[in-house]
């Protein structure tokens, strides 16, 4: 499918950046999996070739790319399977929360770190009792003159062992109705005391992706570390939401495309009873059932990446998107393991990692029930 989206300079941009990943990344992978964690210096390095929020202004580092420089840093990343890289949370989700509630104090801070790799970002709201519900939320921050006391537990925090600045949700005020309006976010810089990282989380997939349990007992933060105003937090979270979900639908849609392609791949070459595997009808079937999902995600995406560059309001759309797009990559693992055979459950074939980062794709920035939910409720349902 003609991507109409790009033009000649994405496209010489795709292919500088699928070399360096070539020669940077992709080489170490398997160990990065192993390790469970990628180095913080590979993110450094990203920072140094300048794919580290590419689209902020030159005053802070950047380059003011347009956001189709984002779309490409994700796919490629989503093609390789580099799922420890996590470089859309960083560049495309967390950091424009600074970008767009941050006074120029805090912008002249922290943006220029994030730009050059020495500042890694994490925004922490899931909990260990809530999960969604965003509400519900039950870490605090009491004002004690120029600070803020912050005590409560998050979990599931990607980033949450490396990152040097973390966008912390927690409740300034716990009697408001309704409760999203004690809600506010608070930056606290790793070392602080009181800010403690806990274990390092193993999950069913992305293990070489950093996801952690944190925890903060009596961490005093200064005041000058609220980001925007005090209480305002949930709309603030709900607003950057809609670019949070169609970055997670670009990685699951390169990721389903990557899964067609390799298995296409192993099953014109494998044979079985003096057949190629895709000569059989059935798989044959299989294989074009996959194929033609994948370019109704594509082409539904692409049209939701323009009206997102245009600025328009596509929570529906995205919220549907992420839902559909997200469990569309898990059938397509599904099928595409099943059609490798044996050889898909093993961890030597990129099927099997993919299969199992591709898991996450559904319940991660929202499950897939919660977005129908929201798409249900603006259709008055």
């Amino acid at each position: 499918m003609e991507r109409k989206l790009f033009k000649e300079e994405h496209g010489i941009f795709r292919d500088a950046f699928r070399k360096y990943l070539a020669k940077e990344v992709t080489p170490h992978l398997e160990q990065w999996e192993e390790d469970g964690i990628v180095p913080k210096a590979a993110w450094k390095k990203m920072g140094e070739n300048g794919y580290l929020c590419p689209w902020l202004e030159e005053q802070y580092g950047g380059f003011g790319a347009g956001f189709e420089y984002a779309v490409i840093i994700n796919e490629e990343l989503a093609y390789i399977g580099a799922s420890g890289l996590v470089l859309g949370l960083h560049s495309d989700i967390i950091v424009p929360y600074i970008y767009e509630f941050g006074n120029d104090e805090q912008k002249m801070r922290w943006l220029p770190g994030c730009v050059s790799g020495d500042i890694v970002t994490a925004v922490a709201m899931t909990e260990p009792f809530t999960g969604s519900d965003l509400a519900a939320i039950r870490a605090t921050a009491v004002r004690d003159g120029d600070e803020y006391v912050i005590n409560g537990s998050k979990t599931f925090i990607s980033n949450g062992i490396h990152c040097d600045l973390c966008i912390v949700a927690v409740k300034t005020e716990t009697k408001t109705d309704p409760p999203t309006r004690g809600v506010s976010l608070i930056c606290v810089e790793a070392g602080t005391p009181g800010f403690n990282k806990g274990r390092k989380l193993r999950k069913m997939g992305l293990h070489s992706q950093d996801t952690a349990e944190l925890s903060f007992e009596d961490c005093r933060v200064p005041a000058a570390n609220l980001l925007g105003q005090e209480g305002h937090g949930f709309y603030y979270l709900m607003h950057q939401l809609q670019g949070e979900r169609l970055v997670v639908s670009i990685m699951a849609q390169a990721m389903a495309e990557a899964m067609l392609e390799m298995t296409i791949r192993y099953c014109k070459e494998r044979t079985v009873f003096g057949k190629r595997i895709s000569a059989f009808q059935h798989n044959n079937f299989k294989i074009v059932d996959m194929a033609t999902e994948i370019e109704l995600g594509r082409a539904f995406l692409d049209n939701l990446i323009e009206s997102y560059i245009e600025k328009k309001d596509i929570v529906k759309e995205v919220s549907m998107a992420k839902a559909w797009i997200c469990e569309m990559a898990n059938r397509v693992a599904y099928q595409c393991v099943q059609l490798h055979g044996g050889y898909g459950y093993m961890e030597e074939y990129p099927i099997c990692r993919f299969a199992r980062d591709a898991r996450a794709f559904p319940i991660f920035a929202g499950t897939s029930e919660v977005m129908k939910l929201i798409v249900g409720r603006m259709m008055g349902l």
